[in-house]
């Protein structure tokens, strides 16, 4: 039997690894937003956007708080852990833009006007 790897980098792309994930996580460094919210702003498919949410959540990368009302109202922010997954978070913006800007083509996005660094969740 092959013993198991702890390899970090593998054990971080565990958790932000997909599509949309770290999408995800950097939308909400910004502060709580609602499943309606996330959905403007990341281009998934509901089905998408609920399972990948789904995944975050179970691994306590963010909370997910339910409101007894109708319509039913959700809402979703991050974690003290999925909070200090902001460094690499800004530098990926920052190596991205970079690359970008090598590719002679110019970053503009909702991650280039925001630094969830200074931001006090």
């Amino acid at each position: 039997m092959e013993e198991k790897q702890n390899c970090p980098v593998e054990a971080t792309l565990e958790l932000i690894g997909g599509k949309y994930k770290a999408l995800i996580l950097w939308h909400l460094s910004g502060g709580t937003l609602r499943f309606s919210e996330l959905r403007k702003v990341i281009s998934a498919t509901p089905k998408m956007l609920t399972q990948q949410l789904r995944e975050l959540e179970a691994q306590h990368l963010i909370n997910r708080k339910v409101f007894p009302v109708i319509p039913p109202k959700v809402e979703y922010s991050l974690t003290e852990t999925g909070k200090s997954l902001l460094p690499i978070l800004v530098a990926m913006r920052d190596w991205g833009a970079k690359y970008l800007r090598s590719q002679d083509q110019t970053p503009s996005c909702y991650m280039m006007t925001t630094d969830p660094l200074s931001h006090t969740n």
